[in-house]
């Protein structure tokens, strides 16, 4: 099956030139960096401890509390972090990493990946969520680095998919030295596909640091001093009608309400403000840097990385993706900074995560607009309990340090 896995990814090279070309266009690519996809770098090379692939931005931002504790490692000089999208570069930026070097995740292709593993030469490989790179896995096993899966996440459309070729999904997964699933499910699934060492660590997104004080945080609540908030957070495409919608109905009880959308997608702006135009909303963009007016509806958050300061405005959030069928997004990050949590019914991805959050007392499942609107009314005036707060920190304190030991027991 590898002959026809590198016959396909052959052939993806020869047209990927029209494939970078079209999603330059559509900035999705970064122009003056796209040549590191085929191994092509401008910046030096330094020897590297440990190889980090984090697809995109939830990836990077789950692992970035692993990174900064392994930065303090005196015998690590040198941390390499990959990733595939423009957007997670961009954060990256932000972090200001020390001992950290940035590069785009290569093409899967056996010529490349090649290249790519003898330039870095990374000691250990760690991947994360759902990132199964067959070439580079045997590549890695072939030279002898070991691969990590951390955060782990296979769901059943994915394992469905690996057992279509289940002779070759055994040869791609028995290259992975340890796996440390971040939920039950993934855990069965990782044990039919016969991975030999298998650890619980737990889900690295209950894990986060606070950094509510902030010079540009403490401008945000000052911005927002004389407004009732609520936030709709992680929107997908669809869900922006009904959260217009729902505002509408709110204002008619809270006449200072600012509704706060931060989209999954910040490259939807102009068409989520079109969507809002239409049914009378007045939107300003956070970027834009407007002053708020009283007339002002939504405040659209146009930007990555920076939800955080909005959860701290407020009692209580949608997180989106549950009203389409997308599978939901994670609402952890709101919950832990304490937001009443609602969500719509389709949240299959975070099922374990939403589970916890409802046994807490913290979270309502409805896509119901009558029923949304009542909750938002009552959560706004006050924010869960404490107890519930520190509950998700115990667990997510407890998670980074096993994800850290499991490391370490590498790098000795």
């Amino acid at each position: 099956m590898y002959f026809f896995y590198n016959i396909f990814t052959n052939l993806a090279i020869i047209i990927s030139p029209v494939i970078i070309i079209y999603r330059i266009f559509k900035g999705k690519e970064d122009v003056k960096r796209v040549g590191e996809k085929f191994c092509i770098y401008s910046q030096k090379k330094n020897k590297t401890k440990i190889w980090i692939h984090a697809a995109s931005v939830g990836e990077l931002m789950s692992i970035v509390p692993v990174i900064q504790k392994l930065e303090k490692n005196k015998k690590i000089k040198n941390i390499l972090i990959s990733t595939t999208t423009t957007s997670s570069a961009k954060i990256f930026k932000k972090l200001r990493l020390k001992k950290t070097t940035h590069v785009y995740f290569p093409l899967d292709n056996n010529y490349i990946v090649k290249r790519f593993i003898k330039y870095w030469s990374p000691e250990l490989a760690i991947f994360i969520d759902s990132e199964i790179w067959p070439n580079m896995f045997r590549n890695l096993k072939l030279n002898n680095i070991p691969i990590i899966i951390m955060n782990a996440r296979i769901t059943e459309r994915s394992f469905n998919k690996w057992q279509i070729f289940p002779s070759f999904a055994n040869q791609v997964f028995r290259n992975i030295s340890l796996a440390l699933p971040q939920n039950i499910e993934t855990l069965n699934y990782l044990k039919f596909l016969r991975i030999k060492d298998i650890k619980s660590a737990g889900n690295l997104k209950y894990y986060s640091q606070k950094n509510n004080q902030s010079d540009e945080s403490k401008l945000l609540k000052h911005k927002f001093k004389n407004h009732k908030v609520w936030c709709a957070a992680s929107t997908h495409n669809d869900e922006e009608i009904l959260i217009g919608k729902l505002h509408k109905k709110l204002k008619k009880n809270e006449k200072k309400l600012i509704t706060i959308i931060i989209p999954r997608h910040v490259n939807r702006t102009n068409e989520i403000i079109d969507t809002l135009n239409n049914i009378d909303l007045n939107c300003i963009t956070h970027s834009s840097n407007q002053k708020l007016q009283k007339d002002t509806d939504v405040y659209l958050v146009d930007s990555y990385g920076e939800s955080s300061k909005f959860y701290n405005l407020t009692n209580v959030c949608f997180v989106g993706g549950s009203i389409i069928k997308h599978g939901g997004q994670n609402p952890l990050e709101p919950a832990r900074l304490g937001n009443y949590i609602i969500n719509g019914p389709n949240v299959k991805n975070f099922k374990e995560i939403y589970a916890f959050l409802n046994n807490l007392k913290i979270s309502s499942s409805t896509s119901n607009i009558l029923k949304m609107e009542n909750i938002i009314l009552k959560k706004l005036k006050t924010k869960i309990p404490n107890k519930s707060i520190k509950k998700i920190t115990t667990i997510g304190n407890d998670v980074l340090e096993k994800n850290l030991f499991y490391i370490n027991k590498y790098l000795i």
